[in-house]
């Protein structure tokens, strides 16, 4: 540190506090060098920049508790920090609020924040949004890395029951867990889809069959398979049910529900098969088995929980209702923009199709998606006109949501990605940190067992991890696990 005047380090007779304005800061951070003046730190006194201006009256135990080290002769307090962060960080005391670099990693420079005690409040709104994703991030790979040790870990305080109903729902829901499940997912996959084949062959007319009344039916064969079908369908779901921890939460969760309307129906009609008859004219049991068997469709949605696509689809779709929104926005206002011209200007020709605006809307709605069915035309020739405007306008109109919707659906998916094998680093490193944590506990042990041979005295050893700022505080409250997460720079 460089102080102006005539002042000697450290004079405790120093009055300190006449010329704290006057006061001139050397600091070195990371090989950095960086002057301040009093006046501009002591706007924000709680922060470790302004403990500097007054640590000099207090020795060296003040210096060293707030710098890492500290040269009398080129009075220059010293600093092993980021110096890319600190170069945004000492904004604060010239404009009053902070701007991240672009490439610093949110977390760590949050963290160089708290060391050099500034408020998070400085930070501008555009990087606390960066600041909430990576937060984000960071949580959802301590609850995946939390999953997979809530897994792997055995809690023997709990009852058979228990374990078996653990071990059960691990075996069906997650196949990454034994090779077993992973048959099981891929045997569930299978019968997805020839359930579905299934649904699709029996309405062909040359597979069908005639019962005794000379009504079309499906092939008793294709009747067994998908029997066989529901069966595992039932079993699987029956399992999933016993087994979850969370009983309520699994009854209303969208995948399971969309799991019991592909079981649902099968039991519906063959109730009303063989108890609907006494009850109701045969007619309309039909019709009630042929509309329940209409329902099977849903059964194609269980393909989701077995498909990483699938689901990052969906996702995509719920954080990209803005421009869905906008999409059908631009839709409807042109959908009823050129129905009502193409009506009003095919009105003069005497064998005109728009008969009135909302029968319009399906001409317009074919012609802006550009599908253009042609069972309904324009003859006059302002119709053609506006007819190829509204097209022009629906490509248009199409295309502009398009882009974001896509990135979306791309971020999303790559960031997946990131997060699984950010969590499998995560799980190498827990590993290594433990095997290097044994083996230092076994050298610690026989060092001590040697000192107290020597001595006397044991002195019991406890494994210190040596660990920074950069872990992640969810996974545990009593180990606290480096990792290279946040290491980034």
């Amino acid at each position: 540190i460089k102080m102006v005047g005539d002042s000697k380090f450290p004079d405790m007779h120093t009055d300190g506090q006449e010329n704290n304005e006057e006061t001139e800061i050397v600091v070195n951070v990371g090989g950095v060098r960086q002057v301040f003046y009093g006046d501009n730190l002591n706007q924000y006194p709680e922060t470790r920049l302004a403990e500097l201006v007054n640590c000099l009256s207090g020795g060296y135990d003040s210096i060293f508790s707030i710098c890492d080290d500290y040269d009398p002769g080129k009075k220059e307090f010293y600093f092993d920090r980021d110096p890319d962060a600190f170069k945004c960080i000492i904004d604060v005391y010239y404009f009053g609020e902070i701007h991240m670099k672009k490439g610093i990693c949110p977390i760590c420079f949050k963290n160089e924040m708290e060391f050099w005690k500034v408020d998070l409040k400085f930070l501008d709104d555009c990087c606390k949004t960066h600041l909430s994703e990576k937060k984000e991030e960071l949580e959802e790979i301590a609850r995946r890395v939390q999953l997979i040790l809530d897994d792997l870990g055995v809690d023997a305080s709990e009852n058979r029951w228990k374990r078996c109903q653990k071990y059960i729902w691990k075996f069906m829901e997650k196949p990454e867990s034994s090779y077993p499940a992973r048959v099981i997912a891929v045997l569930s996959f299978l019968f997805i889809l020839i359930s579905s084949i299934v649904m699709c062959v029996g309405t062909i007319p040359d597979l069908q069959v005639l019962d005794s009344e000379g009504n079309r039916m499906e092939h008793p064969t294709l009747d067994s398979i998908e029997t066989v079908c529901i069966g595992w369908f039932t079993m699987e779901y029956v399992l999933r049910l016993i087994s979850s921890p969370n009983k309520l939460y699994f009854a209303l969760s969208f995948m399971n529900i969309v799991d019991v309307l592909a079981i649902l129906p099968f039991y519906v009609s063959l109730i009303l098969t063989h108890l609907g008859a006494k009850l109701m004219e045969l007619s309309n049991v039909q019709q009630a088995v042929q509309a329940l068997r209409i329902m099977r469709i849903a059964r194609i949605f269980k393909l989701a929980r077995h498909s990483s696509g699938l689901q990052t689809l969906t996702y995509a779709l719920k954080r990209s209702f803005k421009e869905l929104g906008l999409l059908l926005m631009y839709l409807a206002v042109g959908i009823f923009v050129f129905s009502a011209l193409g009506y009003t200007m095919e009105q003069s020709h005497p064998e005109t199709l728009f008969k009135s605006i909302p029968q319009s809307f399906w001409w317009a709605i074919i012609t802006m998606t550009t599908v253009g069915y042609g069972d309904i035309y324009p003859k006059t020739t302002l119709g053609k006109l506006n007819a190829a405007i509204s097209f022009l306008c629906g490509v248009i109109a199409i295309a502009l949501p398009i882009h974001p919707i896509i990135n979306n659906f791309v971020r999303y998916y790559n960031k997946q990605r990131v997060l699984e094998t950010a969590a499998k680093h995560e799980l190498e490193l827990m590993e290594l940190n433990s095997a290097e944590g044994k083996a230092a506990n076994s050298r610690s042990e026989t060092e001590d067992f040697v000192r107290e041979g020597k001595e006397g005295s044991f002195c019991s050893s406890r494994l210190k991890v040596s660990h920074s700022d950069t872990f992640i505080h969810l996974l545990s409250e009593e180990k606290h696990y480096r990792t290279r997460l946040q290491s980034c720079k």
